[in-house]
């Protein structure tokens, strides 16, 4: 079997740099989101860390529900 000489750092298919790059747009998001929070709300940033927080287990418990509503027997 032969192994290529590429460092893992700079392999194909979401490879550590991509993935770096990925993980800081999220931060950044994520900063936008609950400083915009914090400002609108009037909140501290904790605060609005927990609201941005509870938004999303919000949007996730939704999105079960409608899974189980919706796919009937289908599942992955």
């Amino acid at each position: 079997m032969r192994y290529s000489l590429k460092t893992p750092l700079l392999g194909r298919r979401g490879g550590g740099i991509s993935r770096m790059v990925g993980w800081f747009i999220r931060i950044v998001i994520y900063d936008i989101c609950i400083t915009g929070i914090a400002d609108l709300l009037g909140v501290s940033r904790m605060a609005a860390l927990f609201i941005f927080l509870a938004i999303l287990a919000g949007i996730a418990f939704g999105g079960y529900l409608l899974k189980t509503n919706y796919a009937g027997d289908a599942e992955d």
